[in-house]
């Protein structure tokens, strides 16, 4: 016969955000929408050698995403910024993939927790989760300074290893909960591998 074990805080569900539940980067596309499609190439041809490097490993992540955000949002009011995060969620929901959103939606009706960890900024991701009630969203921090975006992270990007230090951050008695977790690439490996149930590019068929 086979144990049950009990969970004292149930099931959660960690969900990586781009390309997960989205068709796409958003950080990728959050700067074509704030800046528009000229200011958008401009800016990729910038750090178009700085990207290839981080894709082949030979610059960190983080640096290159927090040099491409600085050049495009250092100086911006964050109240601008937070206007502009909820535009974005609301004029490109179609960004979402409706079977993982329908997931997130069951999760929640069945009792369950649902944490969305993501590299991206919480201030764009959370907005598109405003109508769901108790979703959770750990993402990158920006920094700020007297109400003003610095261009910095105020907190480690939340990618690779980081995912599951901000799980535990949240939910640190890794024995009293049942872990599934969903991603789709490099960044949510070691997330996918620390679960007790780990789906790979979900919610595409």
């Amino acid at each position: 016969m086979t144990e049950t074990r009990n969970y004292p805080l149930g099931e959660i569900h960690a969900f990586d955000f781009d390309g997960t539940l989205t068709r796409r980067d958003t950080l990728l596309e959050f700067i074509r929408f704030a800046k528009g499609t000229k200011a958008f190439a401009l800016c990729f041809l910038r750090f178009s050698p700085l990207l290839v490097l981080m894709k082949i490993g030979l610059y960190p992540n983080w640096k290159a995403k927090q040099r491409v955000f600085a050049y495009c949002f250092k100086g911006m009011a964050e109240t601008d910024f937070n206007a502009l995060c909820a535009r974005f969620a609301k004029e490109k929901a179609a960004l979402l993939r409706p079977k993982g959103m329908q997931r997130v939606a069951d999760v929640l009706a069945g009792g369950g927790k649902a944490v969305i960890i993501s590299a991206s900024l919480n201030n764009w991701v959370e907005p598109f989760f405003a109508s769901m009630g108790d979703v959770f969203v750990v993402g990158t921090m920006a920094s700020v300074r007297e109400g003003v975006l610095t261009g910095r992270f105020a907190t480690k990007n939340c990618y690779g290893r980081e995912k599951v230090n901000r799980l535990l951050q949240l939910y640190p008695e890794r024995s009293e909960y049942r872990l599934v977790a969903y991603g789709d690439s490099r960044g949510d490996t070691e997330l996918l591998d620390f679960a007790d149930e780990s789906h790979y590019k979900p919610f595409r068929k």
